[in-house]
């Protein structure tokens, strides 16, 4: 590119695959190629665009793809407050998860399937990606939009409440108060959950939970906000209400039936409860 000339798109992408790579915290090589692979414009359809900045929507001059590759959030649907994620909040997902080629990954909240697709690329070869939506206007918009990827396969549904494959990794794309215990029981030996934690309106934090030996290990990983996930935002359910403080310090998740809570406990819920002690 010579001096004072317009980066084209293909440089554009490219940077911003290169900035995901850094904010994803991960040396993982091919997350920067899954970014620079998957075209953002494919997914959220005809510009402009409605970008989301401090919960204003401002509307792209045209429909040049670049205003897409910034760190912002993009709506989906405007009049249900659904937007596709922030892409620096999504790259430490992906580099705390690390979906590796032949896992099999469930996606909470599929939306019209950009993140999907970055999934999809990151498990390849061998690997699928069982992808919930369970609103039905995206579901669509999603199976459209991935028609390409023979790996992935939308199912429109409530996660919560369906039953579940053997996973590897679940991602889930929508605030929690408790996760379920059906997804904690869908993981494999080793397997892992990213989710936005929401215990109560001043706390949201993205957590990283593992299937060990032993039990869920459990860490906060980052601040993180989502629109609530439906079936599993509930705060009626929670008898112990954690600090941020207290939220920070997890280390573990127990079930409920397996192991009644102790002193450790930071947040009680029906199912399940958090603790500050390791597994």
């Amino acid at each position: 590119m010579t001096a004072g000339s317009r980066a084209s798109l293909n440089e554009i992408r490219a940077f911003h695959a290169r900035m995901m790579a850094a904010a994803s915290n991960s040396r993982d090589e091919r997350l920067e190629r899954a970014f620079n692979t998957v075209r953002r414009e494919a997914f959220m359809g005809p510009g402009p665009w409605q970008i989301v900045v401090n919960r204003r929507y401002l509307e792209t001059p045209n429909d040049d793809p670049a205003f897409l590759y910034q760190n912002v959030l993009i709506a989906l649907d405007k009049t249900k407050g659904i937007n596709n994620g922030e892409p620096f909040l999504h790259a430490a997902f992906l580099g705390a998860v690390s979906p590796m080629s032949g896992e099999t990954v469930i996606q909470v909240g599929t939306g019209t399937g950009y993140y999907t697709a970055l999934l999809s690329v990151l498990v390849a070869p061998g690997g699928h990606v069982h992808a919930i939506e369970i609103d039905e206007a995206l579901a669509k918009r999603s199976h459209e939009n991935l028609v390409s990827f023979e790996d992935v396969s939308v199912i429109c549904g409530d996660a919560t409440s369906m039953e579940l494959p053997d996973a590897d990794v679940i991602y889930v794309n929508a605030g929690v108060v408790a996760p379920p215990i059906s997804w904690l029981r869908a993981l494999r030996p080793g397997g892992r959950i990213i989710m936005p934690w929401q215990a109560n309106d001043r706390i949201g934090l993205a957590v990283l939970v593992t299937r060990t030996d032993e039990g869920y290990a459990a860490r906060a990983l980052m601040p993180a906000f989502f629109i609530p996930c439906i079936g599993a935002s509930d705060p009626a359910q929670c008898s112990k209400v954690p600090t941020v403080g207290d939220a920070w310090s997890i280390r573990s998740i127990w079930l409920a039936g397996e192991r009644l809570p102790d002193e450790t406990a930071v947040a009680i819920y029906q199912d399940l409860w958090f603790s500050n002690s390791a597994v």
